[in-house]
């Protein structure tokens, strides 16, 4: 029987939905997948990293104009038939099939990159979404980038505004809804170390592990 399975974790910047993703995976003894997607894609591909970078989580858009005068190769010669029609749907196209593949192979977790719509038809899988009160997101990014109340303000409206933007027109669905995951989680409430073990229960569960 194929027990491989998969954790797909949504989050608001702040929340800690990184880390709890890092410890639950830990715990779970599964690989752990979210920059190190831009760098797989980058070797499936023959792209540079830098184009996955540039247009990472972020919705349906031309990504060349910032390139030019760039001061490394965009192309590797397995690449060129992209460089025609090169933009953020190529990329999420790319993405996307890295994604398929890991889990195919593995037990794993996913952090945002709509990992969960990639992999709506996956038999084994659990959503979830990580949010928590502004005011201790600011705090968290205070102290974890050495950033001022402000910057980090401005930056959490930023980032979450780009993240639903990329979810909502890639899945069609809504970022952070209630009925797009399995299970939405305060992580102030419980704690970090606490969220991991209450998402790491319910996931279990519904897995029967």
């Amino acid at each position: 029987m194929d027990n491989r399975f998969v954790i797909n974790i949504g989050r608001q910047l702040g929340s800690g939905g990184k880390e709890v993703g890092e410890k639950l995976a830990r715990s779970l003894n599964i690989s752990f997948y979210d920059k190190e997607l831009i760098n797989l894609a980058s070797k499936e591909s023959g792209l540079c990293k830098e184009l996955f970078e540039k247009a990472d989580e972020k919705p349906s858009q031309s990504i060349m104009a910032g390139f030019f005068g760039a001061r490394f190769s965009l192309f590797t010669d397995a690449s060129m038939p992209f460089a025609n029609y090169l933009n953020n749907d190529t990329l999420f196209k790319i993405q996307s099939d890295v994604i398929r593949d890991v889990a195919s192979k593995q037990s794993c977790l996913f952090v945002g990159r709509c990992a969960d719509y990639i992999l709506r038809d996956f038999p084994r899988c659990v959503n979830v979404f990580i949010s928590a009160p502004v005011e201790d997101r600011i705090k968290r990014l205070v102290t974890n980038e050495k950033i001022s109340d402000e910057e980090a303000r401005e930056l959490i409206h930023r980032t979450d505004k780009k993240r639903a933007e990329y979810y909502n027109y890639y899945s069609y669905k809504t970022w952070g809804a209630a009925a797009t995951y399995h299970l939405c989680v305060d992580s102030s409430v419980l704690g970090i170390e606490e969220t991991v073990l209450f998402i790491e229960e319910f996931a279990k569960r519904k897995l029967k592990l």
